[in-house]
């Protein structure tokens, strides 16, 4: 039970930040701190402070308004403290993240009377190494020599006059203290591939061994970490931190607290996490470039011992493997039926699934070879990188002087990487999957190679739940996991399934504080076409979208396929498609800050957009005054993550459409109709070109989970 105290020192903390910031106290909002003090203010724990008895989950979704990430630290940080816990605030997008950096929690500070300590934890990406700075500021000296064998690597020293230019001004400023190695602190955006030449990852790493270490933003910024009460990272560097056991570069999962924020995408994002694949002709291209590159190595630098003897033996166990490769190819390309298909994004996807995940034997024994032989190559590489470390430490003698092995470590560090990579792969793709777990789901997609084509070969587990189960959910002191959008079709049984929430886990659902019936009408008009029907419900969207959209300032039309959005567009009169704007011509966010700008100067704008245009896209006001739904957003059905789910849903006797795609749709449609309204004074229409929801069964199921807007049904 809440002891007296910390539910004293909550409400104290919420009245003073309402009376700072001249607020008033919304209902949702002291629900959801009220839930989530009750929920982990008082986990029993043992004398070691460990939790005791079932794991502590709550999960509270939070409507849009309700100001969940205020709530959520109100009853956190306290509880988190008073249990001498570190608390982990984990988002899916930068954007938030940011936004609770540099706004939330400043704000919290300042109003609150609260007294905590926080940083942000950013993957070793976002940070420059000091040491590749160094080589390539170096150019044309002899330590130079050993990274031009390796360009495809990652290791490009070939830099143009405004790459040297920007180099020249990253060394100026650090030395002048002017920066601090943090790519989201250089006042200019850097492009891709300049960053990807100054940064690095763990596997090219050399850690204390570096030169630079003292020095080394990435390592800063983590010491700064283990000083602090709140640390807000990414959901991604919270799965990898598990992946290696937990408290590898985050704090131990038993002695912290974690919220989940934009949690509806934690599944997903474990299913990623735990996913594999490798392209088959790239990496046979890859092989014969490291065996010809490790021949000119040891041409150039003569290798006595171990070191020497084992990258001797890499050029002929490449080849071998590269051999594999390439029947593995052609037996792939004999097999593979490519059907065309779009993927959420709209991308074009041609792939060739393997039902239930069973792949035929003789690609299953060409894999397994495979699997060996990258065994193999990831045990040498281990090998070659120990042998490197203890040269660093000036412990081995291998013919390679500290300096030299200091130099060598990262490339080899890569090539471990990648050869561990498809050992990882193959060992997915030729597993046997037990008999009462869900199986991996595994397929083929073509894929573009130069002007070759090449085919990618894909392992992904089906479901997150017993992964997170496993590592998260059995492990942590505690955790909640908020969302606008965790219930579908108005129960959790949905994000349940997918995330393996533990039975005794908490939920709630507090409302928004918006008055949708008042602010919003949901329009369902007949346009005598059938969704189905791809021909005659892109010919029915051109005809009526103009009268439809007529008087709204910004207007957003989302929808399923990029095939549709593409012919909608080419279909509509020419003039009137100057004031549309359609994904994927420019970045998503200048299509955006266009749109905007359109908007601002009392122009008529309409945005066209795919899923990713369904969530997270913040468009108040005259931004967004009419938002169109093309049609129910089913799950794309060649995708092969969750064709294998409903192939499995359906031999354990369950029904994979009501179970799967219409939950997974009304989750859908529920992100999309939230992009209307983003502030209590925004107004506006939602019109779903979609009569399914009223002429299907399942219609009525999804039209009763949407926000309770006005509606007229035609």
């Amino acid at each position: 039970m809440l002891s007296t105290e910390l539910k004293s020192q909550i409400q104290g903390a919420y009245s003073r930040f309402l009376e700072a910031k001249e607020l008033k106290a919304r209902y949702g909002q002291r629900l959801m701190i009220a839930e989530v003090a009750k929920a982990l203010g008082a986990i029993p724990v043992d004398d070691e402070g460990h939790r005791e008895g079932d794991p502590a989950v709550v999960a509270v979704e939070a409507g849009t308004g309700t100001g969940k990430t205020v709530a959520y630290s109100l009853a956190t940080i306290p509880a988190a403290k008073a249990a001498g816990k570190r608390l982990v605030i984990a988002t899916a997008t930068v954007a938030l993240q940011e936004q609770i950096v540099h706004k939330d929690l400043p704000d919290l500070i300042r109003n609150s009377g609260l007294n905590f300590s926080f940083a942000l934890a950013k993957g070793r990406g976002r940070y420059l190494c000091l040491s590749k700075l160094d080589m390539l500021l170096q150019e044309g000296q002899a330590q130079s020599s050993t990274a031009q064998l390796f360009a495809d690597e990652g290791f490009k020293i070939d830099v143009d006059e405004q790459g040297q230019k920007l180099l020249n001004q990253m060394i100026e400023r650090l030395a002048g203290n002017r920066w601090d190695g943090d790519r989201d602190s250089w006042p200019e955006a850097i492009e891709d591939q300049d960053w990807a030449r100054v940064t690095t990852d763990h596997s090219q790493c050399t850690k204390r061994h570096c030169p630079n270490f003292q020095q080394c933003a990435f390592y800063k910024a983590r010491e700064g970490m283990t000083k602090v009460d709140v640390i807000v990272t990414n959901h991604d560097m919270v799965l990898a931190d598990l992946a290696l056991g937990g408290g590898a570069v985050l704090p131990d999962p038993r002695e912290t607290l974690y919220v989940f924020d934009e949690g509806h995408h934690l599944p997903d994002k474990a299913i990623g996490h735990f996913a594999h694949y490798t392209r088959l002709r790239s990496t046979a291209e890859w092989l014969e470039q490291v065996a010809k590159n490790l021949t000119k190595l040891l041409a150039q630098n003569p290798l006595p011992g171990d070191f020497g003897r084992l990258v001797e033996g890499v050029p002929e166990l490449a080849r071998e493997i590269r051999t594999h490769q390439q029947f593995m190819f052609n037996a792939c390309e004999e097999l593979a039926d490519f059907r065309a298909g779009e993927d959420m994004e709209g991308r074009d996807r041609p792939r060739h699934r393997f039902e239930a995940g069973v792949v035929p034997e003789h690609l299953r024994e060409l894999g397994i070879e495979l699997k060996k032989g990258f065994s193999r190559l990831n045990d040498v590489f281990t090998r070659l990188t120990e042998l490197l470390k203890e040269a660093m430490d000036g412990e081995a003698t291998i013919g390679l002087a500290s300096h030299q092995a200091e130099e060598w470590y990262p490339l080899f560090g890569s090539l471990l990487s990648r050869a561990q990579g498809n050992w990882e792969l193959w060992t997915a793709f030729t597993a046997e999957d037990p008999e009462d777990s869900p199986p991996m789901a595994r397929w083929l997609t073509l894929a573009e190679s130069g002007a070759l084509h090449d085919i990618e070969v894909n392992a992904s587990p089906i479901l997150a739940a017993e992964t997170l189960r496993r590592n998260l959910w059995n492990v942590a002191y505690g955790a909640l996991v908020t969302s606008a959008t965790l219930t579908a079709l108005g129960k959790f049984d949905r994000f349940r399934m997918r995330a393996g929430l533990p039975k005794a886990s908490v939920t709630a659902v507090v409302p928004s504080p918006f008055h949708h019936a008042d602010a919003g009408l949901l329009r369902v008009p007949d346009l005598k076409a059938d969704p189905r029907d791809a021909a005659a419900h892109t010919a029915a969207i051109v005809r009526e979208l103009p009268a439809l959209v007529e008087g709204a300032r910004g207007t957003l039309v989302l929808f399923a396929s990029r095939r549709q959005m593409q012919d909608v567009f080419e279909g509509l009169d020419r003039d009137w498609r100057k004031r549309v704007l359609i994904q994927g011509n420019l970045s998503k966010q200048e299509t955006l800050n266009k749109h905007k700008s359109r908007v601002d100067d009392g122009e008529a704008s309409v945005l066209f957009g795919l899923a990713s245009f369904s969530e997270g896209v913040d468009l108040p006001g005259a931004y967004c005054e009419h938002v169109v739904i093309a049609k129910i957003p089913f799950a794309v059905p060649d995708d092969p993550v969750e064709a294998a789910l409903s192939d499995w849903i359906e031999a354990r006797g369950g029904n994979p459409f009501m179970e799967i795609a219409v939950p997974d749709a009304s989750l859908r449609l529920v992100q999309a109709c939230g992009r209307l309204l983003r502030t209590e004074a925004d107004r506006g229409t939602i019109t779903l070109l979609d009569r399914r929801v009223v002429s299907q069964r399942y219609g009525r199921a999804i039209l009763d989970a949407l926000p309770p807007f006005r509606r007229e049904i035609a």
